[in-house]
């Protein structure tokens, strides 16, 4: 029984570490989504962090902020949850498929 738990334990340890690379990778890719057909694009990595926004001058007036604002929030959340599902994939990858609180 005590060799069972200690495999288990191994394997928990091994899988944190596999999580722990995974994530730092994560952090270094990066994930694009844009709206207002392209006129506005979100960059964020795999931490659900944004990393870069892009405003084509067409979109900009001083008219309509309301719309800008509507674009720029359309692209950010697009590209945070394309992170956020990228990030669930690859952890399911070392989960295999187990769905442990607390890690994503």
């Amino acid at each position: 029984m005590a060799k069972g738990l200690g495999n288990i334990m191994k394997q928990a340890q091994m899988m944190q570490q596999k999580m722990a690379r995974l994530q730092e990778e994560l952090a270094e890719r990066t994930i694009e989504a844009s709206s207002g057909g392209g006129m506005v694009t979100a960059v964020a990595n795999g931490k659900q962090q944004l990393v870069a926004l892009k405003i084509e001058k067409d979109v900009v007036d001083p008219d309509d902020i309301e719309m800008l604002q509507d674009l720029v929030l359309a692209a950010a959340n697009e590209a945070l949850k394309k992170s956020q599902e990228m990030m669930q994939e690859e952890m399911g990858k070392i989960t295999g498929g187990l769905n442990i609180p607390g890690m994503f």
